[in-house]
């Protein structure tokens, strides 16, 4: 297969484009102006940087691209667009028709999944995992280590269609299971779970579990136990490494380090 590394000769690039070394993009790829593509980053086919916001339409003469940055050593798939006016942190992944619009702020290490659409004007941590066909809202803030499965949203108008944005905030360490709405203005607190298929209309407390709709505590997040074996799975932090800062090393002790520096 030809032209696995480096810049395919159908793709196409702006002006004042930065690219790091060992920069890899894709068949077909567009890269607009203003981008800055960090160290050993693979882009790949049919996906555009840099797409140009709304502004661009009201005037073109004046227009200039506002700056899209992504980190060292992302992968982005194909399909994917990524607005102007956005940064994505070192480690940024994501999987295939990922959309994130413009001023979104994205911390180190995340991995968005197929499908996902960033609405932008949000800020988003670091090591935060989202799955496929997850809708974030603008607004939002979803910080470090929160986990978001398939198909959730959060919502953004309180009384829509209106002009009102009450954006969601999602605490570190949390879990938002598959099919579920956070409404405007929620607060999903650390370490919380919320179950499948819930509709959250007010704040979740940190260390609780919800599920329903509407959504209801159900439990303390201690008292979730392994289906397999019976032991204790919250917080996950504590049963689960892979892929974060503590792979190998164990959460307690990872944590302990960090505060004492």
């Amino acid at each position: 297969m030809k032209n696995v590394f480096g810049i395919h000769p159908t793709a196409v690039i702006g002006d004042n484009v930065r690219l790091g070394d060992g920069v890899t993009v894709g068949a077909h790829t567009i890269v607009y102006d203003n981008v800055v593509i960090g160290a050993g980053t693979v882009i790949g086919a049919h996906c555009i940087l840099g797409e140009p916001n709304v502004a661009i339409y009201s005037d073109v003469e004046s227009y200039r691209n506002p700056v899209l940055t992504i980190g060292e050593g992302s992968l982005i798939r194909s399909g994917t667009i990524l607005y102007a006016g956005s940064e994505l942190g070192a480690g940024f992944e994501c999987g295939h028709r990922v959309t994130i619009r413009e001023g979104a702020s994205i911390g180190h290490h995340v991995r968005i999944g197929t499908l996902s659409d960033i609405q932008g004007h949000c800020e988003i941590g670091n090591y935060v995992r989202f799955h496929s066909n997850v809708h974030v809202g603008h607004k939002s803030t979803v910080k470090d280590y929160v986990w978001i499965f398939p198909y959730v949203v959060l919502t953004n108008d309180p009384h829509p269609p209106s002009e009102t944005l009450l954006g969601v905030t999602v605490e570190e360490f949390a879990v938002i299971a598959t099919m579920s709405v956070i409404l405007p203005g929620v607060t999903v607190g650390r370490n919380s779970l919320v179950g499948a298929s819930s509709m959250v209309r007010k704040d979740v407390e940190p260390e609780t579990v919800v599920a329903g709709n509407p959504a209801k505590t159900v439990a303390s997040i201690h008292d979730i136990k392994s289906r397999a074996d019976g032991t204790a799975v919250y917080p996950w932090p504590e049963s689960f490494d892979r892929g974060m800062p503590w792979q190998g090393i164990g959460f307690k002790k990872w944590r302990d380090s960090a505060e004492s520096q």
